[in-house]
């Protein structure tokens, strides 16, 4: 499926060391880098408002992140390294590419690759912007804001989760508004804040149903499991990676980093898909008794996805970081889509004073 893009941004196939893909590039190639990572069900194309709006002198570069898009099905994610393979990619990427740094920023799914980036790499980036990122405790089966899971196998996460409607709708290209389990809908209600509808809707949806489809892609494999709702995380896929089983790890080497780029963690008021009762949390769905058998709060609580990332960075600014925490109100889960001046003022400020007086550029 070939999207169309906006003038001003050009696609190119890029072959790395680990994955052929699909990158868009935005401004002149000596220009100040910045990486753009997608969220799930989506893909570069998500950015590309973003990247055509950034200041003169900045290059934009956002990859079709491996599962996603044109970037080669034969690639398949590893959940048992939680956002490891993300991360890897966009390294390999950059080194293709021959930057030794860039800005780097991340939503949703892409959140939670930065997070992995600041942990492993910290020295590759000069600042981070996480737009209503994943948890850095992942998505799923944990209780409170240090991440403890709910029960030991971390039941509640991954693949398993994913109803057959939903694939069904994937697997189909189902761009009906009336299915509820279809992905216009899906952004309708859960994505966007209604009664917002993008004005490139077609190229987003597009983007969205161009998730990998397969046995060890989307929606992933999945482990019975004897605690509610009876399913832990498999080993392949993106929501598998997700999972609190496997992403957590990376948190104390986040926070035990030596070097830590300045953090700004930008969302929206009205945040369905990552909040502390979001609405695909099987707590949440459990007590609107939507999932028959719901322990209850004491045992099985909706994760607190806000509070566990706002005590991760301020652990981060205790140990000698630094981050800034802002929210765009009256927008939901893109709020660099649904209020794109108020979102690219506080992202160019962020990234202009960050250029001038914390690391310099190049």
């Amino acid at each position: 499926m070939t999207i169309p893009t906006l003038p001003g941004i050009a696609p190119r196939t890029v072959t790395t060391n680990r994955l052929t893909t699909r990158a868009l590039f935005s401004g002149p190639d000596d220009g100040a880098p910045v990486l753009f990572l997608h969220g799930n069900a989506s893909s570069a194309t998500w950015w590309e408002e973003t990247m055509a709006a950034l200041p003169a002198g900045w290059r934009g570069i956002a990859p079709d992140q491996r599962g996603f898009g044109a970037a080669d099905f034969s690639a398949k994610i590893d959940a048992t390294r939680g956002a490891g393979d993300w991360a890897d990619d966009a390294l390999a990427l950059l080194d293709a590419l021959g930057i030794e740094r860039a800005h780097l920023v991340g939503n949703s799914l892409g959140g939670v690759v930065v997070w992995r980036l600041l942990a492993d790499a910290p020295h590759r980036f000069l600042t981070a912007t996480v737009v209503d990122p994943g948890s850095p405790f992942g998505f799923g089966g944990t209780k409170d804001v240090l991440g403890a899971p709910c029960f030991a196998d971390y039941a509640g996460s991954g693949g398993g989760l994913i109803g057959a409607p939903v694939v069904e709708a994937v697997k189909t290209g189902d761009r009906s508004l009336e299915n509820p389990f279809g992905y216009r809908s899906g952004l309708r209600r859960l994505v966007f804040k209604p009664p917002f509808v993008p004005a490139r809707e077609e190229e987003l949806l597009s983007a969205s149903l161009s998730i990998h489809v397969g046995d060890q892609a989307f929606p992933g494999d999945k482990t019975p499991s004897p605690n509610w709702p009876f399913v832990a995380p498999g080993l392949w896929g993106a929501a598998n990676a997700l999972s609190p089983k496997y992403v957590s790890e990376a948190v104390p080497r986040l926070l035990a980093a030596q070097l830590k780029p300045p953090v700004l963690w930008v969302r929206g008021s009205h945040d369905l898909s990552v909040s502390d009762n979001a609405a695909a949390d099987m707590a949440t769905l459990g007590a609107l008794g939507l999932v028959p058998g719901w322990p209850g709060a004491a045992i099985y609580p909706p994760q607190p996805m806000l509070g566990q990332t706002r005590v991760v960075l301020e652990q981060y600014a205790a140990a000698g970081g630094h981050y800034r925490e802002l929210v765009i109100q009256d927008a939901g889960h893109a709020p660099f889509i649904e209020k794109p001046d108020e979102f690219n003022a506080l992202f160019h400020t962020f990234l202009t004073s960050s250029r001038e007086t914390v690391y310099g550029i190049r």
